[in-house]
C-alpha cells in the first residue's frame, strides 16, 4: 500500500472511532423509559419518586429503591370532583381518593410521619363539643341543626385550598383515621323558630379551627403536613341589634 492510501486509511479509522463514540454518548444520554430509575438523568415524563438522586423527570429523596409514583399532576384541580355538586367545603366520599399513593408514602416516611399523626390524633373533641347530658326534656335549641362525627377525605384549608386528608389508611397493623364533629344549620339564614316576629333573628353557623394531617402529592421532599381547617360546630340564633 502506498503512502497516499495509508494516510486515507488512518483518516477513515479515525472517523469510525469518532462516530462510534458519538453513538455511545447518545445512547447513554437517551431518556429512560417510564418507570425506570435514571440515576442523575432526566426524561420527558412526569414522574414522581422518593429515592436517591433524580428519577425519570423529577427529583427523589431517600433510598434509591424507595416509593415511586408515576404521572403525578403538577397541580391538583382547584375543585375536586367529589365537591362538584356540593356547597360544603369538604368531601366525605371521594371516588378519586389516592388511597394506595398515601399508603405507599406513609410506609416510606413512617418515622417522620408518626410524630405528626400522634400530634393530631391526641385531640379528642367528643367530650368538649358534645351537647350537655342533663338537657331538660322540654328544652330545645332555637335553630334546627344536624350533628355528625365524620372522617373527611378532602377539606378546604384556611387559605382556601383543597387538601387531601389522611383517613382510613392502612399502615402495617394500624389504621390512620381522623374524626371530627360538625354541626350544620338545616335552615341557615332563616328566622329562628320560637322567636317573635317583632324581633329580627337568623340562624347562623359558627365554626372552630381544626388541625388535620394532610397528604400533598406535589411535594417531592415530604408529602405530609399538618394544616388548619375551619369547620362548623354550632348552629346559633343571632338576634338583630335594636
Amino acid at each position: 500500500m502506498g503512502p497516499k492510501f495509508a494516510a486515507m486509511a488512518v483518516v477513515v479509522a479515525a472517523c469510525v472511532a469518532v462516530a462510534a463514540g458519538s453513538i455511545s454518548e447518545a445512547q447513554e444520554g437517551a431518556p429512560v423509559k417510564r418507570g425506570v430509575l435514571a440515576g442523575h438523568g432526566h426524561a420527558a415524563y412526569v414522574h414522581r419518586g422518593y429515592g436517591h438522586g433524580h428519577y425519570a423527570a423529577g427529583h427523589g429523596y431517600g433510598h434509591r429503591h424507595g416509593y415511586v409514583k408515576h404521572n403525578v399532576p403538577i397541580e391538583a384541580p382547584s375543585v375536586p370532583a367529589c365537591a362538584a355538586n356540593s356547597s360544603r367545603p369538604w368531601c366525605l366520599e371521594d371516588a378519586e381518593y389516592p388511597t394506595h399513593e398515601i399508603q405507599h408514602a406513609a410506609e416510606h416516611f413512617f418515622n417522620l410521619l408518626l410524630p405528626l399523626y400522634t400530634d393530631v390524633s391526641n385531640l379528642n373533641t367528643e367530650l368538649s363539643l358534645s351537647r350537655p347530658i342533663n338537657t331538660l326534656q322540654d328544652e330545645t335549641y332555637l335553630c334546627p341543626s344536624s350533628t355528625n362525627y365524620v372522617q373527611p377525605l378532602r377539606v378546604v384549608n384556611t387559605n382556601g385550598h383543597w387538601r387531601v386528608i389522611v383517613n382510613n389508611i392502612k399502615l402495617y397493623t394500624d389504621t390512620l383515621t381522623q374524626t371530627t364533629r360538625v354541626e350544620v344549620c338545616l335552615t341557615p339564614g332563616s328566622a329562628c323558630p320560637k322567636v317573635p316576629d317583632c324581633i329580627g333573628s337568623s340562624c347562623l353557623e359558627k365554626s372552630v379551627y381544626h388541625r388535620f394531617l394532610v397528604y400533598d402529592p406535589t411535594d417531592h421532599h415530604f408529602p405530609f403536613a399538618i394544616e388548619s381547617f375551619k369547620l362548623p360546630t354550632t348552629c346559633a340564633c343571632r338576634l338583630d341589634a335594636h
